[in-house]
């Protein structure tokens, strides 16, 4: 996933190439250092996952905010305001690159059901019996009766 932190007074983008990153004054304690006075010596840490970035201020003494709101910690959408003291930025997260488009230049897929045996010669759809509970899916078919409170 691509993680950017877009300044908001304009500048260079700072992509979070790292899957954890201390923000901070402190060339020696941060990943990604911001020279101003306001911010804190290790400032916050931010964590990016498969989906999300998350947010944990380390005690930081100006806070660190989203969307104006001041946090100690929580998940950044596209789009978020996220400031460390005066400075701010726009998140910005996506694909990578070189996710974006497989080498193949297609679009790869899965299919959402398991096939059970269907092909070409036989186009006609899964009946109930054929999803039964005996599927792969972690997902479990229910009958009405499932849903009937004992008397």
């Amino acid at each position: 996933m691509l993680a950017q932190l877009i300044p908001k007074e304009g500048g260079p983008t700072i992509t979070l190439t790292q899957s954890i990153t201390v923000v901070g004054r402190s060339g020696k304690l941060c990943d990604l250092v911001l020279e101003h006075t306001s911010i804190s010596k290790q400032h916050c840490m931010l964590v990016k996952t498969d989906g999300l970035v998350y947010l944990r201020d380390l005690g930081s003494t100006n806070g660190t905010r989203v969307n104006g709101q001041r946090v100690i910690r929580g998940a950044l959408l596209p789009g978020d305001l996220l400031s460390f003291a005066s400075l701010s930025f726009k998140i910005h997260m996506g694909p990578d690159a070189a996710m974006a488009v497989p080498a193949n230049g297609r679009t790869e897929w899965m299919p959402s059901v398991p096939d059970h045996g269907l092909n070409a010669a036989s186009p006609k759809p899964p009946t109930h019996s054929a999803l039964s509970d005996s599927s792969l899916s972690d997902v479990r078919f229910l009958r009405d009766s499932d849903l009937l409170i004992p008397d």
